[in-house]
């Protein structure tokens, strides 16, 4: 379907109207940073929102919004983020062809909804945010309107996910690396599939060339070549939480942090950097360790 046509018709009532609320006017409100355009969808006395951490276990679910304004707030303080940020793609678009809603059981005036987003959002700067989790929502139907009365969001999708029988230390299915490359892994998952780590990545094309006769030049190359090995693993450099650098000349550092801030933002990932001699042509390598989201 077209990610702007309501897949229900008006045969189907209240399916209809449960995707105008949950997908249509969520959408439209969300990218405006409009709380007042979905205000009036939520029923406030009794509204509780459960924060599932991307984990089956329900064990480590957690009360993150105990009530309605506080959800109220973290949903405004979550659209200021993404209407303030310098998107490549057309963040509509995006949210809407991440998102799938077909699932909606409907007992008499209660409803459950399962909502999934299965997608990505380029930005300007190259890095790209992953949008991978579903929610499923409580709804009751109050004069003749359909109202949200709670939810259990950031579920894994899909829910098949199961840590316990995983192997402690796994090959992505898309990690790939260049022809020259030796006996090691390009990227790992870890503990079990949550911890990302990714080997010394360089200038270099698929091919096995050195690109680049600058520091920049590589820098750039090199960030980009760790950003393609995270995504391949299910992370992102905005999951990056520790960065070994290494410099053939130490006197490159500044010209190295031009380039480098670009691709991280606050907090910063915790950072080490040393000269040492490197392959082939290579001015810099750089290494990651990261959190699958």
């Amino acid at each position: 379907m077209s990610q702007f046509i309501n897949p229900f018709n008006q045969h189907d009532p209240d399916r209809y109207h449960i995707w105008e609320m949950l997908v249509k006017r969520d959408i439209e409100a969300f990218i405006k940073n409009d709380w007042e355009g979905v205000a009036s969808d939520f029923i406030e006395e009794g509204f509780m929102g459960i924060d599932a951490r991307s984990s089956i276990n329900p064990d480590s679910w957690n009360l993150l919004f105990s009530n309605l304004e506080s959800y109220r707030q973290f949903w405004l303080d979550q659209a200021a983020n993404f209407t303030g940020t310098d998107w490549e793609d057309d963040p509509e678009k995006k949210l809407y062809e991440a998102t799938t809603l077909r699932d909606i059981d409907i007992s008499e005036d209660s409803a459950l909804i399962h909502k999934k987003f299965d997608g990505a959002i380029r930005k300007k700067n190259g890095r790209t945010e992953l949008l991978n989790w579903q929610t499923l929502y409580r709804c009751r139907k109050i004069n003749g309107k359909w109202k949200i009365a709670g939810f259990i969001g950031f579920l894994p999708h899909p829910m098949g996910y199961d840590p316990i029988h995983l192997p402690p230390v796994e090959l992505p299915d898309k990690a790939s690396q260049h022809v020259t490359a030796g006996p090691y892994s390009p990227v790992l998952k870890l503990n079990p599939g949550q911890l990302v780590v990714i080997s010394g990545q360089a200038a270099i094309n698929p091919a096995g060339e050195t690109i680049g006769d600058t520091i920049e030049e590589q820098t750039k190359l090199t960030l980009e070549n760790c950003r393609k090995q995270l995504e391949s693993a299910g992370s992102s450099l905005n999951e990056v939480f520790k960065v070994n650098v290494y410099l053939k000349d130490i006197g490159d550092w500044p010209r190295f942090n031009v380039i480098y801030k670009d691709y991280f933002t606050e907090p910063l990932p915790v950072r080490t950097a040393v000269q040492t001699g490197l392959l082939d042509k290579f001015l810099v390598e750089i290494e990651l360790w990261a959190i699958k989201k």
